[in-house]
């Protein structure tokens, strides 16, 4: 069951790909998507099935959601400098956690910290607020979470918190 509600993820994904954004089709879709993302963990857990392959269907899935919202927003968004530079810089320190995370444990090592999880969420509600909210305000609260979550995670990496 939790790899059915994954492929909808997909599923769902690909299509955003023909809907107009903004349109309710393109919200009800992507408003799917993370329902999906948020249960169907869940749901392997309490069903007990658990699998390495729904684990690694599960990242295809946040893979395929991620590049198609990219693909879908970033050309119709007047997306400032400064937010490019502040999320490249973000990406810079996340790359560093995984290299020195893999240089002292020989494994690549991700934090699912509470505040990676919270910037999750806020980067899930940023295109529901681009028609009401200003980017450049919604990207400075989600680039600042995010870059906390950053440096929180290479801190749990190097100290061996993780």
């Amino acid at each position: 069951m939790a790899n059915i509600i994954t492929i909808i993820r997909i599923i769902c994904s690909i299509v955003l790909l023909f809907c107009q954004f903004p349109s309710t089709a393109f919200y009800i879709l992507y408003v799917t998507a993370g329902i999906t993302d948020t249960i169907d963990g869940a749901v392997a857990r309490k069903t007990n099935t658990v699998s390495e392959f729904g684990a690694k269907l599960d990242t295809a899935a946040d893979f395929v959601f991620v590049v198609v919202c990219m693909k879908k927003l970033i050309p119709i968004l007047d997306i400032p400098k400064w937010l490019y530079v502040w999320i490249a810089v973000i990406a810079l320190v996340k790359v560093i956690n995984i290299v020195s995370g893999y240089v002292m444990r020989k494994e690549f090592i991700t934090a699912h910290t509470v505040m990676n999880k919270v910037t999750g969420i806020l980067l899930f509600i940023l295109p529901l607020t681009l028609r009401t909210l200003d980017l450049k305000y919604t990207g400075a609260a989600v680039c600042t979470v995010a870059a906390f979550a950053a440096a929180q995670e290479g801190h749990y990496i190097r100290t061996g918190k993780v």
